[in-house]
């Protein structure tokens, strides 16, 4: 039977508001544009906007909050159908000051966050076998009820072979030991078709020691992290994953298979304005071009391209590239 949608994302979502005084010290803010969040969100938005089919499965209070990021999902044509209302809980928000070329601090407030308190019944609701793709974030194996729904709807996606992207997407704050992120995203990697992350997330799936995290400037999404990266690697892959891709910012990507390959694949150059969010937007650029059936460098390519789009606006999702945008910036940057 032919699948009936393309992408399953699965994991945060939140308000996000970003400084309107482009370079202020965080202490000098004196307004903020609010815009949509979450990598899965901001990942459904970039694949909706490519002219993929899209659901998002999080959580969003009874309040205003959620109210305003359904309503920009629906705009999206985003699926809405598995995004629960949580009795007593709260919508996420994250504060972001923009400071280029190298800061970015930004604020969580996730206490008692609704896209925490999916479950697994909400997750049984799920057709997982009508999707070609579902992708996952690791934020989202932080805390309970989240974690076993993530690990539960994994293993359904896995059993119906549907490939899972995993989105390594490390958020030190967000954990009560950093070190449980690593055995959390170990535990679900074997079940992981496509894995993806930063050199330093790679380090934090196989972190061994909480010396090895720096983080300064309170750039949350860019910790400094030491240790053996090339082992970070191999691991990963002796894990099952028959993907890796590494994300090296202007450099592009590196590509690691577990058929021994390493690919190279360059970047778009240009002067970044705000580089939060584009990791999520190489990712659906990528799932993009990886559903088409392209090859791993083309669908690389589609994300740098959607990557380096992102990077030169103030929000994420919010900016996300339509198709025709990202084709036309690729041939005017010299093609695949």
């Amino acid at each position: 039977m032919d699948k009936q949608k393309d992408v399953l994302t699965i994991g945060r979502s939140s308000i996000d508001l970003y400084s309107q005084q482009v370079g202020a010290d965080f202490v000098d803010i004196k307004g903020f544009d609010a815009f949509v969040g979450g990598s899965p969100l901001n990942i459904a938005t970039g694949c909706s906007r490519l002219g993929l089919t899209c659901s998002l499965f999080t959580g969003v209070g009874q309040d205003k909050v959620g109210d305003f990021i359904l309503n920009f999902l629906e705009k999206e044509k985003i699926d809405t159908s598995h995004v629960p209302r949580i009795p007593g809980a709260r919508s996420s928000a994250v504060v972001l000051g923009i400071q280029p070329p190298d800061r970015f601090p930004l604020v969580y407030y996730r206490d008692n966050c609704a896209d925490i308190q999916i479950t697994i019944d909400h997750a049984l609701q799920i057709a997982f076998e009508d999707y070609r793709l579902v992708e996952i974030s690791a934020t989202a194996l932080s805390k309970e009820p989240s974690k076993s729904t993530v690990f539960f709807s994994v293993e359904k996606a896995y059993s119906e072979n549907v490939p899972v992207v995993l989105d390594i997407d490390f958020r030190a704050d967000q954990w009560h030991d950093v070190r449980a992120f690593g055995l959390n995203v170990r535990a679900i990697l074997p079940k992981v078709k496509i894995a993806i992350g930063t050199e330093e997330e790679i380090l934090a799936a196989m972190l061994k020691d909480q010396s090895q995290i720096t983080i300064e400037h309170q750039q949350i999404s860019a910790p400094k992290i030491t240790g053996d990266v090339n082992q970070a690697i191999k691991s990963i892959l002796e894990t099952g994953v028959e993907v890796l891709l590494v994300k090296r910012g202007a450099q592009g990507v590196t590509v690691y298979t577990s058929k021994g390959e390493i690919i190279e694949v360059p970047g778009f150059p240009v002067e970044p304005l705000n580089v939060l969010g584009a990791g999520d937007a190489f990712a659906s650029g990528f799932i993009y071009g990886y559903l088409q059936g392209w090859s791993l460098y083309k669908a690389c390519r589609m994300g740098n391209a959607s990557g380096a789009q992102v990077v030169l606006q103030s929000g994420c999702a919010n900016f996300m590239p339509t198709l025709d945008e990202s084709m036309d910036f690729i041939k005017s940057h010299g093609g695949f």
